[in-house]
């Protein structure tokens, strides 16, 4: 396939472009409302063509687009795009408003195009393995997980995701998601009622870079979440407990094949054995599936959606000191 970069970002340079090329695909233009940004990305990462329009990607043949540009900026990429006939594998969050997110999902649907949203974390083999124990049962009957998710945001990285809100920054918006989705990749399920509170520690400018929520699930099971941009020395991981099991992944919540995974039992404990497969080749590769037709597990736009859905619930939740209800998007 060849694809169309919108968004010279450092996620597209540090890990897109060069899974784009291990899987086969061809990165044909980078766009960037910065003619300077656009042509030293390409330059670069040895991109034929640096654009300030997308409108000029038309002429160039792709297939495709991955939009990574701010999140307040992804609906008009993904319009265009739907309105070209072109695939679409988006960053999360999808937008930073659910009318956005639908009216997206919904022009991509209407267009017949896929609509992928690059919820890297569930391409783990971490996820992939829990995903499997639980539905052979191993858990029993699962009642409670949780989440660590908090880090500290590289240097490189500080710059609208804690200073411009209205772009879509805050821990909120840039974690919660994922782990949204982490949770239903492996659960089946979205909490339908979130209880918040969020902090800003000394990072963020007039937003959140700390937030801890409670979520409750349609099955009665509940969830404890922890996301920041303020730990460097915290760990990551993701916990799932059931009656007669759990599961314990440390270090497995990053962009790199990391981490451990182990299964408690009364038997004793198991560890389990992970590959080292890079989470964004796979995402391509699923997302080649969909475009095929074929299964697959790419995060689609509802996806998306949906754990932009249960992120801005956190916030809503902080926001008014009391639980809410999760609406979904849908």
């Amino acid at each position: 396939m060849r694809w169309g970069l919108i968004g010279a970002s450092n996620i597209a340079g540090e890990w897109m472009v060069g899974a784009l090329r291990a899987v086969g695909d061809e990165a044909v233009a980078v766009v960037s409302g910065s003619a300077e940004r656009a042509g030293e990305f390409a330059s670069r990462f040895g991109i034929p063509h640096a654009l300030t329009r997308e409108a000029d990607l038309a002429a160039l043949g792709i297939d495709a687009v991955y939009v990574s540009s701010t999140n307040d900026k992804h609906e008009a990429s993904v319009l265009h795009a739907a309105s070209r006939g072109w695939h679409v594998l988006c960053e999360k969050p999808l937008a930073t408003t659910l009318v956005a997110a639908r009216r997206m999902v919904q022009a991509c649907a209407a267009a017949g195009v896929v609509m992928g949203t690059n919820h890297h974390l569930r391409h783990n083999a971490a996820h992939r393995r829990m995903r499997e124990l639980i539905a052979q049962g191993r858990l029993g009957q699962l009642v409670a997980a949780r989440v660590h998710h908090a880090v500290y945001l590289r240097p490189v990285l500080q710059g609208w995701r804690i200073h411009d809100r209205a772009a879509g920054g805050g821990v909120v918006l840039d974690i919660a998601v994922h782990n949204a989705d982490s949770l239903a990749y492996l659960l089946g399920e979205y909490p339908v009622e979130v209880q918040a509170m969020v902090a800003s520690t000394g990072m963020a400018q007039g937003m959140e870079d700390h937030a801890m929520s409670l979520w409750r699930f349609p099955s009665g099971l509940t969830a404890f979440t922890h996301q920041a941009f303020t730990t460097p020395h915290a760990r990551i991981g993701l916990e799932i407990h059931g009656t007669e099991g759990t599961l314990e992944g440390d270090g497995i919540l990053s962009q790199r094949a990391d981490g451990t995974l182990v299964l408690r039992t009364a038997a004793g404990t198991e560890s389990q054995e992970l590959d080292s497969g890079n989470l964004y080749e796979r995402c391509l590769q699923q997302f080649h599936a969909a475009v095929r037709g074929e299964p697959h597990t790419l995060a689609d736009g509802r996806a998306g959606l949906r754990s932009l859905a249960v992120a801005l619930a956190v916030l809503d939740s902080a926001q008014l000191g009391r639980a809410v209800q999760v609406d979904l998007g849908d």
